[in-house]
């Protein structure tokens, strides 16, 4: 089973991305021997994050696509997105665009929910040292863009993973185990579905 994972580049004073730092350590820990980890840094750049994750879909189409993205306001909370929305993309990327009229699909759905069930996930689910919160609402930014798209061309088989940025307490390493437990929920319940 190929699972993919994507984490972001530098962006702002961010030049070391958390959400890349946690990806590359999950791929080091690894999924267990049926899953194939693939991991890819997205450019914080709408259309290039988004023609990227059109070609994960299309050429590889794995089981489960999860983004992994940089919630600068959150302080060691790990943030479990149920869904992407289509509309209010106003905030200009790392090359000074934004999509066109706001807009991820011009003929999208509103939103779209991820057949992972976030809300039980985070019910199910402790990481030491982390708290971990469920959300709607992904931010309007290239997280929730490259979430929508991901939603999109994966018929809902996408998650994504808000972290926080990188702090004493915070690592990489905690990330990459809070990830590994995450995700590997998440494929439990994959396999539930597929029954």
């Amino acid at each position: 089973h190929l699972s993919f994972f994507s984490g972001f580049g530098p962006f702002r004073q961010y030049l070391v991305n958390s959400s890349w730092e946690a990806v590359k350590e999950l791929s080091k820990r690894g999924l267990g021997k049926n899953i194939d980890l693939r991991i890819m840094q997205l450019p914080v750049v709408y259309q290039k994050a988004k023609e990227q994750v059109c070609k994960i879909w299309t050429t590889l189409q794995p089981l489960l696509t999860v983004h992994v993205g940089l919630a600068p306001a959150a302080k060691a909370i790990i943030i479990l997105e149920q869904c992407g929305k289509n509309k209010g993309y106003q905030e200009m990327d790392a090359c000074g665009f934004h999509p066109e009229g706001g807009c991820c699909m011009l003929d999208g759905p509103e939103k779209i929910e991820s057949t992972i069930n976030m809300k039980s996930l985070w019910k199910n689910i402790s990481v030491e040292g982390i708290d971990i919160i469920f959300s709607r609402d992904a931010g309007r930014y290239i997280c929730d863009y490259t979430y929508y798209t991901s939603l999109y061309y994966g018929n809902g088989r996408a998650a994504f993973i808000h972290v926080p940025p990188l702090s004493t307490s915070v690592t990489a390493d905690v990330l990459g185990k809070a990830l590994q437990t995450i995700i590997l929920a998440m494929l439990e319940q994959c396999g539930e579905e597929r029954e």
